[in-house]
């Protein structure tokens, strides 16, 4: 699918312009959205560490602030760690904003190798409406 094509691309790309400057550790991530549109984010780190910002937090802001549709799919990909998934914070990041059934891809070597929905991988997320009712 030339959509995942594209989405893993921008994954990979994010990966190589990622800061990783004390962990050494380049993660890049990748949001598609409904209207076809990709956000992607590598991690950035701080001397204040770990007060930087993960792979996934950094391409759901470029995902807010560029008023992006409904997510379909998050790509994931480390350089050193083969289907690197969301820690448990950007778990409940992503799922703020993405749906239930969002695919999210994990990748190694280059290549998409498991694909789970949001819900599998975050099954009983913060649900943020009890803060507004």
């Amino acid at each position: 699918m030339a959509d995942l094509d594209a989405l893993l691309a921008a994954a990979i790309d994010a990966m190589g312009k990622s800061r990783p400057t004390y962990s050494q550790f380049p993660v890049g991530a990748a949001i598609l959205t409904e209207d076809g549109r990709i956000f992607s984010g590598g991690n950035i780190e701080v001397a204040s560490y770990p007060e930087g910002w993960c792979a996934e937090t950094t391409a759901l802001s470029h995902y807010v602030m560029g008023q992006g549709d409904t997510i379909t799919d998050i790509c994931v990909i480390a350089e050193r760690l083969p289907r690197c998934t969301p820690c448990g914070g950007c778990r409940q990041r992503l799922a703020e904003f993405a749906p239930p059934d969002a695919r999210l891809h994990l990748c190694a070597d280059g290549a998409i190798v498991k694909t789970l929905t949001m819900a599998e991988i975050f099954p009983l997320g913060f649900d943020g409406d009890v803060l507004t009712g």
